[in-house]
């Protein structure tokens, strides 16, 4: 198959292969998603054998309105999402709620009685979604378990040859994806961090849950990113909490006589020695936040043994980006033995 790169003029393009039963990728304020007809089952199989993803990994199901989104949820839940939804729809947060029996199919869910929904802040992708006139399923665009693709050109890279068409529409904003909220526990639970952060939810609802961001083997996942590896490039990552352990960690790296791809701010970077890979994460978290994934996959592609990865402290948005860093690295973390 030929994978072809549509310019944000060329919608309906899009539109036209989504209604063959094609997929294409598209952009959001977060990463690049891969879209399938949510409605169609043996199309949305299809998007499982693109990624090469485990089939319990249920889907986030993208809409342009709040009204589709009640075609297929259970109206039980449509005043607490509505509030979520009037706060921060379009943008950044999916909501996980129970759906009406027999509108989704387990291809989407995952087996579950949930299904989990997006209205993603980004015009090309929302004219694409009226246009086609149903929602449309939406992983991240990538080959499962890589980091997850922030450029038209990740995309290519992971699945030319595999889906129809990419929509491009630049860099995406945010860089990491969106924050997940489930509602139907007893108490709202965020399952994966984004970039709204409980403090921001509080402000709308009166409690929030922030604990629960893994899951057993024996279980479902209802949100990506909860059970299976996720975000790894082949190089290790090795995540250096106190910017002040990097020269040693560098010096340990350096005697192994691997090739060293260093993940880090400008002000780290100016330390590092002339002959280690780098990329910048410019300067505070947000920034990192933003080019994490592109620095995981620009460092792979020099063909490093490991990259020296700089964590963030609890502060501001940096959960997600520790989130993220953390699953790329399997929670693999420097430990300076002079301390």
């Amino acid at each position: 198959m030929e994978t072809e790169i549509l310019k944000d003029s060329q919608v309906q393009r899009a539109v036209d292969f989504l209604s063959e039963g094609q997929l294409v990728a598209f952009p959001t304020e977060t990463v690049y998603g891969l879209g399938a007809d949510a409605t169609r089952p043996d199309v949305v199989k299809n998007v499982y054998a693109a990624k090469g993803r485990p089939s319990d990994n249920p889907l986030i199901v993208h809409v342009s309105s709040p009204e589709m989104v009640w075609q297929y949820a259970d109206n039980d839940y449509k005043p607490l999402a509505e509030k979520l939804m009037k706060n921060f729809w379009p943008g950044p947060l999916t909501i996980i709620m129970p759906i009406q029996k027999g509108t989704l199919s387990k291809e989407v869910t995952g087996g579950l009685s949930t299904a989990a929904f997006r209205m993603p802040k980004n015009k090309v992708t929302l004219d694409l979604i009226e246009k086609f006139g149903k929602p449309i399923v939406g992983p991240s665009a990538n080959t499962s378990g890589k980091p997850s693709p922030t450029l038209a050109k990740h995309v290519y890279h992971d699945l030319k040859g595999k889906i129809a068409a990419i929509l491009d529409d630049g860099p995406t904003i945010l860089g990491v994806e969106s924050t997940v909220i489930d509602l139907s526990t007893d108490v709202p639970t965020i399952l994966r961090p984004g970039m709204i952060t409980v403090d921001d939810l509080l402000k709308v609802i009166d409690d929030v849950r922030s604990d629960h961001h893994k899951v057993k083997n024996e279980e479902i996942p209802k949100a990506p990113g909860m059970k299976y590896k996720h975000y790894a490039p082949s190089a290790q990552v090795i995540i250096v909490d106190d910017t002040d352990d990097f020269p040693e960690a560098i010096s340990q790296y350096q005697n192994k006589g691997d090739l060293i791809g260093i993940l880090a701010t400008d002000e780290i970077l100016e330390e590092a020695p002339a002959s280690f890979r780098k990329f910048s994460l410019g300067n505070d978290v947000f920034s990192a936040s933003k080019h994490l994934f592109a620095g995981l996959r620009g460092l792979d592609a020099e063909k490093v043994d490991y990259i020296l990865a700089q964590g963030f402290p609890d502060a501001d948005h940096g959960d997600a980006y520790r989130n993220r860093l953390n699953k790329s690295a399997g929670q693999k973390h420097y430990e300076n033995k002079e301390k």
